[in-house]
């Protein structure tokens, strides 16, 4: 049996790592290289970056890791390969394979992408094909708004028509590896996980989903992990906020019984 994997979330915007709630109140942590270092310390399993940056360049606050230009991207994602030697999976604004070929050349193990795969379909196959489904998740934004869930893209902002169960097994047939779930409406608000949603898609693909958007506390990641058959429990506030969360949580997890990674 396959063991439940636990994956902090850093996002950066404009080269700085931030605490996003609701996809549209940004408060800035700090240098994702420094981040990096405290996660290492906890010795976790893999991380996954999303660069949710809408305009504007990088600025790391330091004169020596000044980054102008939005390519520069890159030179972020060197110095965290750099860093570190757990799987990195990163993500943002990828439209293209060049993209993807950057990213992977650079320390990337695996991509997320988005509003690239939507607009594109055809990138979920050129990834897969060049690189294997392991290293292509397609991210799904989704909101409740009354009682249907929509599915968002850019970055939260444009909501489209498709329902988010018959995407979810259309990116699977087009051989992505993995599906990341994103709750807007429960993004950084610690009310818990979107049980509801996260089981309806995982019922419906037989690839991994890896579920984020509303973890306050621990016990919301054995909730969601009761509930739901997910493959990886996700979140970042809760890291970035809560003195040695990683191993605390992974304690709490097999205390409840959970086969955690």
């Amino acid at each position: 049996m396959l063991k439940t994997r636990l994956i902090p979330i850093l996002f950066l915007k404009n080269g700085l790592i931030v605490r996003s709630e609701t996809f549209s109140d940004f408060r800035e942590i700090g240098n994702p290289i420094n981040q990096l270092k405290r996660l290492s310390d906890w010795e976790i399993d893999e991380l996954i970056y999303v660069d949710i940056t809408r305009e504007g360049g990088y600025d790391l606050k330091r004169s020596d890791h000044k980054i102008k230009g939005k390519k520069e991207i890159i030179s972020i994602l060197k110095e965290i390969a750099k860093s570190t030697s757990m799987p990195l999976t990163f993500g943002g604004r990828i439209k293209s394979i060049e993209q993807v070929d950057a990213y992977m050349a650079n320390g990337a193990d695996k991509v997320i992408i988005n509003t690239g795969v939507y607009d594109s379909p055809e990138l979920i196959s050129n990834v897969s094909s060049k690189y294997g489904s392991q290293a292509i998740v397609v991210g799904i934004d989704i909101k409740k708004e009354g009682t249907l869930y929509n599915m968002y893209v850019k970055n939260g902002q444009k909501k489209v028509k498709d329902d988010p169960l018959n995407y979810a097994k259309k990116v699977e047939s087009l051989g992505a590896g993995e599906i990341f779930i994103n709750s807007i409406d429960r993004d950084g608000t610690g009310k818990g996980y979107d049980i509801n949603i996260i089981k309806k898609i995982i019922s419906s693909v037989n690839i991994p989903v890896i579920a984020a958007g509303g973890a306050g506390t621990f016990d919301d990641f054995i909730e969601l992990a009761e509930e739901t058959c997910v493959s990886a429990i996700a979140a970042g506030n809760i890291f970035n906020f809560t003195e040695h969360a990683y191993p605390r949580a992974k304690k709490e997890l097999k205390r409840a019984g959970i086969n955690v990674r």
